[in-house]
C-alpha cells in the first residue's frame, strides 16, 4: 500500500518501516518475496529502494494473497505429507474450511491495490511521502468507496 500511495517513486524500506512500525528485518523479508513474485522492482546502492512493478490496477490482492500464503497450508489436514490427524478420514469440518477459503479467495480477487489507496485519504496522509505536493484525495468519494 506504501508504494500504491507513492506511484511513480522509489521509495526506501527505511521510510516504510517508520510509517508503518514495522520491523527492518521483517520488511526486508516481505520486499524479498513481493520482488520475487514480480509485485515491485528493487535497486540497490545510492537511490535505490523499490517501486511498483506493475499498476495498482493489475495488482489483485487475492493473488498477492495466494502468492505469500499457498506454502503455508491453513490447517494440518491441508497438508498431506505432514497430515497425522486420525480424523482425516470422517471429518468433515475441513470440507468447509475449503469451502471458506475458497470464498475469502474468491472475495480478495475483485479486490486491487488500486481499490484500496484510491480517494483513502486517511491512508493517503499516512504514507504520502511528498504531502507538500498533494496527492488529489476526494473524502466525499472515500465514503462512497468504502461502502
Amino acid at each position: 500500500m506504501f508504494c500504491g500511495v507513492n506511484t511513480d517513486q522509489t521509495v526506501r524500506s527505511s521510510e516504510i518501516a517508520e510509517a508503518t512500525n514495522a520491523s527492518g528485518n521483517h520488511l526486508s523479508q516481505v520486499i524479498h518475496k513481493l520482488q520475487q513474485f514480480g509485485y515491485v522492482e528493487t535497486r540497490r546502492g545510492r537511490g535505490g529502494g523499490l517501486m511498483l512493478a506493475r499498476k495498482p490496477e493489475a495488482i489483485s490482492i487475492g493473488a498477492l494473497f495466494r502468492d505469500f500464503e499457498a506454502e503455508v497450508p491453513f490447517t494440518e489436514c491441508f497438508d498431506a505429507a505432514n497430515n497425522n490427524c486420525p480424523l482425516i478420514e470422517t471429518c468433515r469440518l475441513n470440507t468447509y474450511i475449503k469451502k471458506a477459503l475458497d470464498a475469502f479467495y474468491s472475495e480478495l480477487d475483485e479486490v486491487t491495490l488500486a481499490d484500496l489507496v484510491k480517494d483513502n485519504c486517511g491512508l493517503i496522509e499516512l504514507l504520502d511521502l511528498n504531502p507538500a505536493n498533494g496527492v488529489s484525495c476526494d473524502r466525499s468519494r472515500q465514503a462512497s468507496a468504502a461502502e
